[in-house]
């Protein structure tokens, strides 16, 4: 083989980029041949075709590694789902425009389609009085963490099982918020329970939000009971995962920052409420949204129902005029909720409620993909070896 075919330590160590070990353990796992030099004994060659082997490797396998660390945070789609998608600036449940389905369906039904159309008449099973006490997020937390701890798993389960199953979990998490057992449609039980009446144009705008609540794609909320469900965990326990990462501030907290923004904007004026915000660089909460650079359709569709509260308006016109962003579903909830006099944690509530909807669904769908969810970690701390 020419000379030309083989290059010097230094030299190799250069084109991979790494330590005298590294290489040398290349070469002890057979992946780099090495040979005496000729012209000087005490130095080895290194053969230049396994070099450039291994940096094409590496190469393609830094390349994969950005592209899968990007996906974390609103990048490429990283798993296949046929629950929900996003397209042209309108949200799909299973193919259907959810803004129109707001104008005639209620959770129950959404729930079924999201979850693939099981369950069409489903007799619930009998459920315990809800925990007593605390607020309405604690009472949720409870509720899904008893029939976690009693549930089984889900993996391997007859779907009409599960269904009914979906179909209770959801009656728990509103009884939880209700404070009480009852019967009847979800957006008519939670206007009953806050005083507006069943039936009426307060308990429609709950179905309505409920609708556009339901499910958002792979968000965090959703993610986390997909990798709980990967494992076989039951659904309660799919779902607790889910109210655990809405619980952060940086996804479920965005009505109580909203509701900061309004009382600091009561305080001062919502110029000088957005200006603040804008001079310090700080994001406004409720307006924008990554997945609708033209305007959130929840949103749009939810505001044109009612009349938001004067304060909201002006906090809206405020911060459309100042950075040109429309209102997200966010503000819609938040609005809507002192808009109809709801407790302050309502909107929390509500979004629990619909939500549970879809990490169900995720779960059920994660489950019968049989794949258990375990990405690797790119380690940056101290050197080893």
């Amino acid at each position: 083989m020419p000379q030309a075919d083989w290059i010097g330590a230094e030299e190799a160590r250069a084109r991979l980029g790494v330590r005298p070990q590294t290489l040398y353990a290349y070469v002890s796992r057979g992946r780099v041949q090495v040979r005496p030099d000729p012209t000087d004994p005490r130095r080895s060659l290194y053969r230049a075709a396994d070099i450039a082997d291994l940096h094409q490797r590496k190469s393609r396998s830094r390349k994969i590694s950005e592209v899968a660390e990007g996906a974390i945070s609103w990048g490429e789609p990283v798993l296949a789902s046929a629950i929900m998608t996003v397209s042209a600036g309108r949200l799909y449940y299973r193919g259907r425009d959810a803004v129109e389905l707001a104008e005639v369906e209620t959770l129950e039904g959404v729930a079924r389609l999201l979850r693939g159309g099981h369950g069409a008449a489903l007799k619930r099973t009998d459920r315990p009085q809800p925990p007593q006490g605390a607020d309405m997020r604690s009472r949720a937390f409870v509720a899904l963490a008893r029939r976690a701890g009693v549930d089984p798993p889900a993996r391997g389960r007859n779907p009409l099982a599960l269904a009914v199953e979906a179909a209770t979990l959801l009656d728990v998490m509103t009884d939880a918020v209700a404070g009480q057992v009852g019967g009847g449609a979800i957006h008519n039980r939670l206007a009953l329970a806050w005083g507006l009446g069943p039936g009426g144009p307060g308990a429609d705008l709950i179905r309505r939000t409920l609708v556009l609540l339901a499910d958002h794609e792979l968000n965090a909320s959703a993610f986390a009971a997909r990798v709980a469900a990967s494992t076989g965990a039951s659904l309660a326990a799919a779902a607790l995962a889910g109210l655990s990462a809405l619980s952060g501030p940086r996804h479920g907290g965005a009505p109580a920052a909203i509701q900061n923004v309004v009382e600091e904007a009561r305080r001062t004026s919502p110029h000088t409420a957005i200006a603040a915000r804008l001079a310090e660089d700080r994001q406004i909460p409720g307006f924008g949204h990554p997945l609708y650079p033209d305007g959130d359709p929840r949103a749009a569709a939810l505001l044109a129902r009612f009349n938001p509260p004067p304060q909201y308006a002006a906090l809206r016109e405020a911060a459309e005029r100042a950075t040109g962003l429309a209102p997200n579903i966010d503000f819609a909830l938040t609005s809507l909720s002192d808009s109809l006099g709801l407790p302050k944690d309502a909107p929390f509530a509500l979004f629990a409620i619909a939500r549970c909807a879809g990490w169900i669904a995720h779960a059920i769908e994660q489950g019968q993909s049989g794949a258990l969810i375990r990405p690797r970690a790119r380690y940056v701390g101290p050197e080893v070896g």
